[in-house]
């Protein structure tokens, strides 16, 4: 560095630096490696940084007062910095000769000042609020001014004149410059100008951090404040940021799944397979003539299997949808691992000094810094690695969960039948949570080998080969926990097969709560339950003997490792002694290798699960879908709402078609009934229109929106309203009319709540009809162009059907002039319906009007002979009802009911014809379904005048809000927990605790002793005492550790849950019925699987954990 600085300046001066009590850097150091560091920092990272700046879509922030400082700032250090440059030109030209280091360091320095300028305004135009380039770049300056601050201030304290002034003003305005630089860079700019309003009330402070908060999770602060003064709920947490929300997930993972898709397709290569595909069916009516294929075509094997289609992959959409950010957690990670072991060579550092007598303080205190310093920033860069694989691994199970649903929802029917309900729902969320779980610990797959072989590299420094007998015990403990992970893993599945059993049998009980009690069956049930109870505690006993073993293995391994290593060591060679060095730094890395040693196997183990679910999900996500385009939305003829020409159908491809040869046209505005027997065709004619079954042949298109009420109604776990409503927003005198046509204003007045009534899972609380006349309003509500109606009259009472047909579905109802087909077997309302298609065997019989039917005498006349008689009885009956019942129909409706009845002279005649015909009927037999009929109606009219009288009463919430302590656990819990642990042994445990922690104290303490040997020469002559008590003394810490693991999760634990379980079943089964009445089944479901499993597991878990960081 002599051409660089001059011979008057040299670059490294032991004497002046280390071996010094006021050490100080050399001036040609301060010149070139401290002023050059910052500087090269920025070269390299602008590149880099720019590109992303331009790749980045935020608009521009308007110029502040902070960012004009900023800007003024850095142009005032670009001048302070090129006056040093002419200044040195000035004394070239006055004959002063000055090193080449006075003229590139100010050129350099002033360069870098006018790129951060730059970067300033830059970032402005891009819409970066802060910038964590910049405040390293401006932190790394400050950190490197510091040396040369002080040694000027030293230098001028120590001559009676500064010699070079301008050069010294000119650095102290730098040093107050970058500082400031520094300062300003820790506050936010202002959002960007056209940046979208924030209109949520309660948005996430993380999206607005600036780098500082960001890197030390400052934004996190008040959240934590508010946690510690108030127990948090749902409504403290912030919403979630828009990048993780699952409209921005699940469409990114969609689009690279559909990238593989067409990939998958566009890469099969038909010229090189054999492959017999079945000729479709003939469509026309020739005979013969190789219309159909031999036998020996059926099975034909693949010429080249090598060559067929591949498979597209599920782990490479992954990989390009969240691969780019979880490597920015992996880049924090590796550097994380090569900060691990800085420590272990700083400790090394500190132990010689304190070997040296005559060094100065300051290398104790330095070293000291460091090694806080390291360990601090190992902490911040460790937590940014997890905090990108937990938000990666939230996003990856939100994106898999979001496009599983979205499949569930368009699969064809014949992969329906291959992927069940139940495989649905563990796909969501079994499966999806594996890659969640492995996302958070995938980068120890290569960072455990990095850490171990670096760990080898130094103990076979410290140590030499005498460290292999560690790594033998290493290699022998790998196997033990993989084997005892696998048991784990299959204790845990038969533990939840047991716990579904359990489960299953509570939902049992709880469902059939009121048969049991009234039949006093408590105690069989329980009996059965605990039963099962008793299995699964036993399978949790065996899990608990593993635990016992992987915590002592985990524990000891460490110990057992520096042992081999440490005796080995002095055995061998009697030249071998063991100091302090050797032995807390070997320690130092053995503690390191811990943690990959055994992690690697459980992340091993996650990956062969994981893979497992990937090929699930893979096979799932790879079903057929449902052709989107089968029936054509874009229908832009005036005349016909829906039309279907040559239609043939079928449930799938391979199965035999269902309908045939259909042809319907469905005018505008008008109403076509579906009539035919049982299993016709007539609810498949409708899945047709809606595009859920194949199209073989033909067209089918629909002009406008659809409503379909289908024959099973589905009701939602909500309000009543809600149900109705749908996500619609609410317009009063829309739904009062939707509940008056659909009859459900009599229902309002009895239901406790009105509509405002929580309906249970799947309408538990509604009758039949009432939820059939629900998804009837749901329906109605929507207010869409065309209305498929699957049988919806079939589950109501007679009168209430033909007040829903008077009111809602015919030609004076509320959906007249709206386009409607209605599957019916009622007769009665065929009169009034402007065409009637009349299905037999998959195929439409007959279309037309009803008297054109009627003359034809075929199908339609066949149906009407069966359905006709019971038809008019209910017709009667429903006449009856109404004349009874007028306090629950309006007087419009009855009327509109009794003009029906007088107008339809010519079914009442048909219908009387067929029973003359048949003579089924006994003219003076009362028929007995009216009577009840009637008294149905009587009673239901009483009820609802008692129910107006309890209305005020009544009026309230039946499901009241789960409440939940908060707080501080009381000391009753812990006092209850304890009794039922046992007041003995939760002292033996304590005890046993206390004498494990004092066994690893004590083999510390023997270590220490055991290295100050080498300091009076007696390393020879009490190696195998040393060697024998430190064995014992681990020994002893590992089955002290083994024996309190057994006993506290094997035995203590377990009775404690078995006894709380106990008494839990106990009590709920002695409550009353009015206890299940206001307790929803699912809450107490929850008592029963999740409270279990953590009284069964968790809490073990905690306290083993608690206990043993005394």
């Amino acid at each position: 560095m002599e051409w660089l600085c001059g011979p008057d300046l040299p670059f490294w001066v032991a004497n002046q630096t280390l071996h010094t009590d006021s050490p100080d850097l050399p001036k040609c150091f301060q010149l070139s490696v401290l002023s050059w560091l910052p500087c090269i920092y920025l070269w390299a990272v602008c590149p880099i940084y720019l590109f992303y700046l331009k790749r980045s879509n935020r608009d521009y922030i308007m110029m502040s007062i902070m960012n004009r400082i900023k800007t003024a700032l850095g142009l005032l250090l670009s001048i302070v910095c090129w006056t040093d440059l002419f200044y040195t030109f000035h004394e070239l030209r006055q004959e002063h000769s000055q090193p080449p280091i006075y003229l590139i360091t100010p050129l350099v320095l002033g360069m870098t000042m006018m790129l951060a300028t730059f970067l300033i305004q830059y970032e402005r135009l891009h819409g970066v609020q802060s910038s964590g380039v910049l405040f390293i770049f401006w932190f790394l300056s400050v950190l490197c001014a510091i040396v040369p601050f002080r040694s000027k201030i030293l230098q001028a304290s120590s001559q009676s004149e500064v010699t070079d002034k301008l050069r010294f003003t000119t650095f102290y305005f730098y040093f107050g410059l970058v500082v400031c630089e520094l300062i300003l860079c820790c506050f936010n700019e202002k959002p960007p100008l056209f940046s979208s309003v924030v209109t949520d009330p309660n948005p996430c402070p993380e999206t607005t951090a600036g780098f500082l908060s960001t890197i030390t999770f400052w934004w996190f602060t008040s959240m934590a404040i508010k946690g510690y003064k108030m127990p948090l709920e749902t409504k403290d947490l912030w919403s979630l940021k828009e990048r993780d929300s699952s409209k921005i997930t699940v469409p990114k993972l969609l689009k690279e799944w559909e990238k593989e898709l067409t990939k998958a397709k566009s890469e099969v290569n038909p010229s090189s397979q054999a492959v017999y595909s079945k000729p479709p069916p003939s469509t026309t009516n020739h005979i013969g003539g190789g219309g159909e294929s031999s036998p020996d075509e059926v099975e034909v094997l693949l010429s080249n299997p090598k060559a067929a289609s591949r498979q597209p992959s599920f782990l490479r959409a992954l990989i390009r949808a969240f691969g780019p950010y979880f490597l920015i957690g992996s880049a924090f990670k590796l550097l994380q691992d090569v900060i691990t072991f800085i420590n272990p060579q700083l400790l090394r550092m500190l132990i010689l000094f304190t070997k040296q007598k005559g060094a100065p303080d300051w290398w104790g205190y330095s070293l000291a810094f460091l090694m806080f310093f390291t360990a601090f920033l190992q902490t911040l860069i460790l937590h940014q690695h997890f905090q990108y694989c937990f938000v990666t691994g939230m996003n990856v199970r939100t994106a898999i969960i979001g496009a599983i649903y979205r499949k569930s929802l368009v699969i064809t029917n014949a992969a329906k039948r291959s992927s069940t309900v139940g495989e649905v729902v563990n796909l969501m969320s079994v499966d999806a949570q594996r890659f969640m779980d492995l996302t958070t610990f995938l980068n120890m797959l290569w960072s455990a080998p990095l850490q171990i072989m670096l760990a080898l590299y130094f103990l076979w420094q410290n140590l030499g080969p005498s460290v292999l007998a560690g790594v033998a015990v290493m290699i022998m403990l790998i196997p033990l926990n993989a084997v005892i992970a696998m048991k784990t893993r299959a204790y845990q599945v038969e533990q939840m097969q047991y716990k579904d059993s359990r489960i299953k049998l509570m939902n049992e009980i709880l469902n059939g709560i009121k048969v049991l009690k009234l039949y006093a069956w408590e105690n069989s049930f329980k009996e059965k339950v605990l039963a099962i109870r008793q299995k699964e505690l036993q399978v949790l006993r065996k899990t608990a003997y593993l635990g016992a073993l992987s915590t002592m293995a985990w524990t000891s391994a460490p110990f057992l490792v520096a042992l081999t290593s440490f005796a080995v060591y002095v055995t061998v060679d009697e030249k071998n002694t063991l100091d302090a060095e050797k032995a807390f730094v070997s320690l130092s890395l053995f503690n390191i290798l811990r943690f990959p040693l055994n992690m690697l196997p459980q992340v091993i183990s996650s990956i062969v699960q994981a893979s497992v679910s990937l090929k699930r999900i893979q096979n799932f996500l790879s079903h057929d879908e449902l052709d989107p385009n089968s029936v054509d939305r874009k229908n832009t003829a005036a005349e016909f709402s829906v039309t279907v020409v040559n239609g043939k159908f079928s449930w799938a491809k391979e199965d035999p078609p269902v309908l045939h040869n259909i042809n319907m046209m469905v005018p505008n505005g008008s109403l076509l009934a579906v009539v035919g027997h049982v299993g016709c065709g007539k609810s498949s004619l409708l899945s047709a229109l809606l595009g859920e079954v194949e199209k073989l042949e033909g067209e089918v298109s629909i002009r406008g929106s659809v409503a379909y009420v289908p024959q099973q109604a589905w009701i939602q776990n909500a309000t009543l309203r809600d149900n109705i409503l749908f996500g619609k927003p609410y317009n009063e005198q829309k739904y009062q009319c939707v509940l008056e046509a659909c009859a459900l204003t009599p229902d309002l007045e009895v239901l406790p709540g009105g509509d405002m009534t929580e309906i249970g899972e799947k309408g538990i609380n509604l009758s039949g009809g009432q939820r059939q006349r629900v998804s009837l309003a749901r329906a109605l509500y929507s207010d869409t162009d065309v209305y498929l109606l699957d049988d919806p009259l079939s589950a109501v009472d007679a009168h209430v059907a033909k007040h829903i047909f008077d009111n809602l579905v015919g030609p004076e109802g509320v959906l007249k002039g709206k386009t409607r087909i209605l599957v019916t077997h009622g007769i009665s309302f065929l009169p009034q319906v402007d065409n009637i298609i009349v299905m037999v065997d998959g195929r439409v019989s007959e279309m037309g009007s009803y008297q054109e039917l009627l003359k034809q005498n075929g199908a339609f006349a066949e149906f009407l002979r069966n359905y006709a008689v019971e038809d008019i009885v209910e017709e009667e009956e429903a006449t009856e009802e109404l004349i009874q019942d007028e306090e629950l129909f309006p007087d419009d409706a009855l009327s509109n009911h009794t003009d029906m009845v007088e107008n339809e002279p010519v079914i009442n005649e048909t219908k009387r014809d067929f029973i003359r015909q048949i003579s089924i009927i006994s003219a003076d037999g009362e028929n007995p379904r009216s009577r009840s009929v009637r008294r149905h109606g009587c009673s239901q009219r009483k009820h609802s005048e008692q129910q107006e009288k309890k209305k005020p009463q009544d009026m309230q919430k039946l499901i009241q809000t789960e409440t939940m302590e908060t707080g501080r656990v009381k000391a009753k819990v812990y006092l209850e927990y304890a009794k039922a642990v046992g007041i003995l042994l939760s002292v033996l445990i304590c005890f046993l605790y206390g004498c494990q922690s004092a066994a690893a104290i004590g083999a510390n303490i023997w270590l220490s002793q055991w290295t100050n040997d080498a300091l009076t020469n007696q390393t020879q002559e009490n190696v195998h005492m040393r060697v024998g008590v430190y064995a014992a003394l681990g020994i002893a810490q590992g089955v002290l550790l083994l024996v309190n693991c057994l006993l506290c999760r094997a035995y203590c634990m377990l009775r404690a849950a078995k006894l709380t379980h106990r008494n839990m079943l106990e009590g709920v089964l002695r409550a009353p019925q009015a206890f299940f009445e206001s307790t929803p089944t699912g809450r107490l479901l929850n008592r029963f699987s999740k409270d279990v499993d953590a009284i069964d597991s968790h809490i073990p878990d905690n306290i083993d954990i608690w206990m043993r960081t005394f």
